[in-house]
Formats: C-alpha cells, sequence, structure tokens
C-alpha cells in the first residue's frame, strides 16, 4: 500500500507547504545571477553589493519557511490528547503478531532514511571543504576563519535539542521535512558576499542539520522488529555518515576546481529538494500517533511495518512515573552513572577527532603541498574505500558484541591517528601510503558515532532513552565546540602533533568501555 505524502486531515493546510517549498526553491533561485556573474572572477562575490534579486529572494525563503512550517502543523481534528488507557488497549488487541521478517515496506524505510542520513550529514562534512576556500577568498587567518566550525558546531548542538521539541509536538516526520526546507534556503550561502554573512547560514544550517539522525533514529527503532533492529540501525548511520563524506568530498572533488568553493553550498538546494520529494516513503513514529490520540492511523501503521506496541504500559495522560524513573537525574546516578560518564567521554573524543582532526584535513593537506584537485581527490578516494566496513561493523555489532565493537572502532581510530602522525616520520610507508592510513582513520571514527548513538539507546530503560541518546549525541558537538574555539584562539597544533595529542582521549575512551560497557545484544529494549 503506498503511503501518501499527506494523509486526510493530518495537517490542516497541505497546501501550504508545498507553497511554501516552491517559495524557498524561487528564493534560492533567485541568489544564482550574482553568482554566474562571477565566473570571471573565480566565482568569487566577496566585496559585491547585493542586488534586487538577492533581497526578494530572502524575503521569499523566510516567508516560505514560515508557510511551510505552518503547513506542517497538525488539523485541529488532530490536536488530541494523549489517548485512554481503555482505546489503546484496544488497539493492541488488534495488532497482529510481528513475524519479524523485513517486508518491503521496511526496506523503503531503511533507503529513504539511509539517503536522508547522507543529505544531513552531508551539510557538515562539507564544511572542511570550504573552510580553505572561505579563508583564501576573504583573507582570513586559521583563527578567524574557525568561527565558521565554530557556528556551524553551535547550530548543531542547539539544532539538536530544537528538533526533538518539534518532533514531540508536531511529528518525526514533518520535522525531517522541515528539515528538508531549512537545507534548500540555507544553499544562499554559496552567494553571500560577506563574510558574517556565511557565518550566520552556516549556523542556520547546523540547526536544520542538528536533529535529523536522532529522528531517523527514533523512526527505524519503532519500525523495525526487533531482531533486526541493531544491524539496521547501525548500517543506517554508518552510510549515511560515510555517505554524507563521501558525497561532500566527491563533490568538492568534482566541481570545487571549476566551479569554486562556493558551489558546495548552492547542493544544499537540490538535496533539500529530494528529501522532501522522498517524503511519501517516510511514515510518522507509531508512539507518537499512539501519543496524540490518533488511534486510527497508528493501528494501520503497525500493521503496515508489523510493529508489537505494548500500550499495558501507558496509562490516562501519558506514560507512568515510577518515582525517580524518568529524572534526568537518573542518567548520572546509580547503575548507570558509569554508563553515563563512559559513554559521554566516548562521544567527546569522537568530537574532538571528527570536528578537530577531520574537519580540517583539507585545509592541512593543502598546506603540506597537496592542490585543490590532489587533496579532495584523496579524501574522497579514503571514504569510499572505508565505505564497505560498514557492512562488517553492522555484522559484528549484531552478531558478535556490541560493547567489543565499539571497543575494537576506538582501537582502529587509534591507530590511524597513530598512523597520521607518522607522515613525516622516517617511515616510508606512511608517507607513501596516506590513503590507508586516512582510510582506516574514516573507518574508525565513522564506526564509532555509526555505533555510539544506538548502543546508547540499548542502554537506558525507556523513559529516559531519549534524553540520554540526545545527551550523548550533544557530547559529540560539544567535543567539537571545544577543539574549534582552541583553534580560533591559535592554540591547536598542526596536522601531525595534533593526531599525537588525539590519540590519548581515543585511548582512554577505549580502556573505558573495556571496562564499564555492558553488553546489550539481543537485549529488549523494553
Amino acid at each position: 500500500m503506498a503511503i501518501e505524502v499527506f494523509s486526510r486531515g493530518e495537517r490542516a493546510h497541505p497546501s501550504f507547504f508545498w507553497l511554501g517549498t516552491a517559495a524557498v526553491t524561487a528564493g534560492v533561485i533567485l541568489h544564482l545571477p550574482m553568482y554566474i556573474r562571477s565566473a570571471s572572477m573565480n566565482f568569487h562575490v566577496a566585496g559585491m553589493p547585493m542586488d534586487w534579486e538577492m533581497y526578494v529572494g530572502m524575503a521569499l525563503i523566510i516567508g516560505g519557511t514560515a508557510l511551510s512550517f505552518y503547513g506542517l502543523l497538525p488539523g485541529a481534528e488532530r490536536r488530541q490528547p494523549v489517548a485512554t488507557a481503555v482505546s489503546m488497549g484496544k488497539v493492541r488487541q488488534e495488532l497482529p503478531k510481528s513475524g519479524g521478517r523485513l517486508k518491503w515496506a521496511h526496506w523503503q524505510l531503511l533507503l529513504v532514511l539511509t539517503l536522508a542520513v547522507i543529505i544531513d550529514s552531508m551539510k557538515p562534512a562539507t564544511l572542511g571543504f570550504v573552510v580553505p576556500g572561505t579563508a583564501t577568498e576573504y583573507g582570513l587567518t586559521r583563527a578567524v576563519v574557525a568561527l565558521f566550525p565554530f557556528c556551524a558546531l553551535s547550530g548543531l548542538v542547539i539544532g539538536s535539542y530544537v528538533w526533538g521539541m518539534i518532533a514531540d509536538r508536531v511529528g518525526r516526520r514533518a520535522a525531517i521535512l522541515l528539515a528538508g526546507i531549512l537545507f534548500v534556503g540555507t544553499a544562499i550561502c554559496g552567494a553571500m558576499p560577506t563574510f558574517q554573512a556565511n557565518i550566520f547560514m552556516c549556523f542556520l544550517m547546523g540547526i536544520a542539520a542538528g536533529g535529523m539522525l536522532p529522528i531517523a533514529y527514533a523512526l527505524l527503532a519503532e519500525c523495525i522488529p526487533t531482531q533486526h533492529r541493531g544491524w539496521a540501525l547501525v548500517l543506517v548511520g554508518a552510510f549515511g555518515l560515510i555517505g554524507g563524506w563521501f558525497a561532500a568530498s566527491g563533490s568538492a572533488s568534482l566541481l570545487e576546481p571549476h566551479f569554486g568553493w562556493r558551489i558546495l553550498w548552492f547542493l544544499g538546494a537540490p538535496t533539500g529538494l529530494i528529501l522532501i520529494l522522498c517524503s511519501a516513503l517516510i511514515p510518522e513514529s507509531p508512539r507518537f500517533l499512539l501519543a496524540r490520540g490518533r488511534l486510527d492511523e497508528a493501528s494501520e501503521l503497525v500493521s503496515r511495518y508489523e510493529v508489537q506496541l505494548d500500550p499495558r504500559h501507558w496509562a490516562d495522560g501519558g506514560a507512568p512515573r515510577a518515582a525517580g524513573d524518568d529524572s534526568a537525574v537518573t542518567l548520572v546516578s546509580g547503575r548507570l552513572q558509569t554508563t553515563t560518564t563512559t559513554l559521554i567521554l566516548v562521544a567527546l573524543a569522537w568530537g574532538f577527532v571528527n570536528f578537530g582532526l577531520l574537519l580540517w584535513l583539507p585545509a592541512d593537506l593543502r598546506a603540506r603541498g597537496y592542490s585543490v584537485a590532489g587533496s579532495n581527490g584523496l579524501l574522497f578516494y579514503s571514504s569510499l574505500l572505508a565505505l564497505p566496513t560498514t557492512v562488517l561493523v553492522a555484522w559484528f555489532y549484531s552478531r558478535w558484541s556490541t560493547k567489543w565493537t565499539l571497543f575494537v572502532l576506538t582501537i582502529l581510530t587509534g591507530l590511524g591517528l597513530i598512523g597520521v602522525s607518522l607522515l613525516d616520520s622516517s617511515i616510508a610507508f606512511f608517507a607513501a601510503h596516506p590513503l590507508v592510513v586516512f582510510s582506516a582513520l574514516m573507518a574508525g571514527v565513522n564506526g564509532i558515532i555509526a555505533v555510539l548513538l544506538p548502543y546508547t539507546a540499548e542502554n537506558y530503560p525507556v523513559l529516559v532513552r531519549g534524553r540520554a541518546t540526545g545527551l550523548v549525541s550533544g557530547s559529540s558537538k560539544f567535543g567539537g565546540l571545544a577543539v574549534n574555539a582552541l583553534t580560533m584562539a591559535a592554540l591547536v597544533p598542526g596536522l601531525v602533533t595534533g593526531a599525537i595529542a588525539l590519540v590519548f582521549p581515543i585511548a582512554i575512551s577505549a580502556g573505558l568501555v573495556a571496562r564499564y560497557g555492558r553488553e546489550t545484544r539481543n537485549r529488549n529494549l523494553e
């Protein structure tokens, strides 16, 4: 059965969503003339005056975004309180027994959410490839241009919480669509003539990208049969994250030498539209539908995906509240204290490496004598070689051990960092084979984040699972904020020295996982 883009009565004014989408798209198109006119100057628009088309385009983007959000709000007949225990018990009696098999609907969901994560992760991955061109065009030092990723990471931190509130209030599916609208609108960063305007648009891009991954995990966890949940979550995260880096590095390698660094920002428009056009394949979360009292929709959805929901754990007015079991204090007390501490430190160490080293790799490689095409090509092929390892990561996570898979990935990341630190050594292998070194590093870094969030969700009880996953996800971005703050203060060393320094937090993380990590394979999440 095909999924309608908007089911009857689901949204108050669905036409406003499409009208807003058209307005935002038109607004981006109106920013293209000035960019095209700059072709004779190697697509440098710094210092050029903004024309009337850009002002009209900005107005269309702002108004179109507001229209789209209004169009995503539920209809009045759908703004219901939480369903009663009696009505939810009726739903439970009507639910089918799960056969535990993956249907075509599951595969469609896996594919479209993988695409969503690729599009989402492509945005922050692009930062590393636009930073060198930004610094050159505006004549900025590394410390000043570090404001770019710093503001983007600030947006990512804020977005992870804002998007969570939107998902709880309006719906998971609506939050994904609104992120797609912002992806389209923030593509005008490629036409901004001033560095300050670039920073602001980069901040908005970060807000849009901040909450996509947790929303995707929530949808999958609630729609995929239990025995397939582990590998499905890991594969979607791993393919999505590495695919985002692959798309960013491939686009930079193919397009930047011919169209300048700004073309990489303009790619946000077509990729955002692709995500919006795939909306018909993205269902709403069945738990969200039940919580909002939309029982008919929930019944149809769980039948399509053979999802087993147990409303016996629900009560009139919401989920049951045992004393202290839904408090944020639970995360840092009792048996969860060491688990939370371990996962936060792993997330921080990952943020140090991903945003402190990988983000600056294009600039560092060019400083070491690589050309634009050479540095982008090296990172593109590194991500390409790292891509097949995601299948192995998913297999080990679901078939061997969740805890020790995370441990092995931290060790692999540490070995990759050691390899980077030996690029200037007398050992000829590392200098002669940088592709092997960077491939190992990317496989480890992308594997960690692909495993870390599913592993976090499986370590916590249901009433604090969302907050725990958000805390760990936010910690990874805080790690990036911290290291970029040091970069702005000109306190971060070069590539080789920085790699040596980052070995220590990664090694500590590996030790904590080995000592305090808990095995979660085949554990019932409830």
